[in-house]
């Protein structure tokens, strides 16, 4: 007799899961995944295996929890109708960058989360629109340098984790953020423990000498020294010698990664992988139905 019962609870299951993506609802009261609490003001949507930041979020919301999911990436307005928020928290996700602006609306803002992600790059004036930040985590990522003045415009900020990235050292855009950490030793914490790829001394004590390539970055990890570049543009073709170079970092340098999934798509499409997770759920709730069925007959 549990058979039926069983089914008919995963029918539910099934029917309620389908109908919140159907109708891009946000919170469980309105048949989203989302854990919403009017009176604090907070959005609960961590741990929900999400692809991409939900829809209609409540444009009063305080504190928006969006860790332990699997979005890699959002549009630059995803939190622009959220002008309240003071708390956001996006960590362990699988972002590799940031859009320019995506930060602009959030100016009462004063706890951000970003580490435990796969940050490669942050854009310039990410932060700019920050002045509240009092918080700011980018611990455990893949960033080997920011852009000269990300930090200038937080002013109130008192906690900045910038330790486990692998900080290229031996290029002069390390300075920024070297000459700034030494600039604010004392009065923000944590942000002593930022070291160099490898473990081999901390940001703080570069210098000048030991940063002296002027390198550039494309859209890979692996910095460039502009050096190497200038040479082979000023010289002749003759004089290069020829270098085998492994078809996989060829691609990297031009920019061109082996993605580690499929991109999600805007907030109004689904995701390929949203699309099959769909079709299996009206797979399941099939014969789940069959299911139920074949034992009310046998009754």
């Amino acid at each position: 007799m549990m058979g039926p019962v069983l089914a008919a609870c995963l029918l539910i299951i099934l029917s309620t899961a389908w109908i919140s993506q159907a109708n891009g609802a946000t919170c469980k009261k309105d048949g989203g995944v989302c854990t919403c609490n009017d009176n604090t003001k907070s959005v609960d949507c961590s741990s929900k295996g999400l692809t991409a930041i939900p829809s209609n979020i409540p444009v009063d919301t305080d504190r928006l929890e969006l860790q332990l999911n699997q979005i890699s990436n959002f549009p630059h307005t995803a939190f622009h109708g959220l002008n309240k928020l003071t708390f956001l928290d996006l960590r362990y996700n699988e972002l590799q960058t940031l859009p320019p602006g995506v930060f602009d609306h959030l100016t009462k803002l004063t706890i951000l989360w970003l580490n435990q992600n796969k940050l490669q790059s942050l854009p310039h004036g990410v932060f700019d629109k920050l002045t509240e930040l009092k918080t700011l985590s980018l611990s455990i990522n893949q960033l080997r340098r920011v852009p000269e003045g990300a930090f200038d415009k937080l002013q109130n900020i008192k906690d900045l984790r910038l330790n486990d990235n692998p900080w290229d050292c031996s290029c002069r855009d390390i300075l920024y953020l070297s000459n700034w950490i030494r600039e604010k030793k004392g009065t923000v914490s944590n942000i002593e423990a930022a070291e160099c790829d490898g473990g081999t001394k901390a940001v703080l004590d570069v210098t000048e000498e030991e940063a002296a390539e002027d390198c550039v970055y494309p859209n890979t990890t692996t910095a460039i020294p502009t050096t190497i570049i200038t040479t082979l543009a000023s010289s002749n073709d003759d004089d290069i010698p020829e270098l085998p170079v492994p078809q996989e970092n060829f691609q990297k340098f031009l920019g061109y990664q082996e993605p580690d999934h499929l991109p999600t798509q805007p907030q109004c499409l689904m995701s390929i992988s949203g699309y099959l997770g769909l079709m299996m759920s009206l797979v399941l709730t099939s014969a789940a139905i069959l299911y139920v069925i074949h034992f009310l007959k046998k009754a």
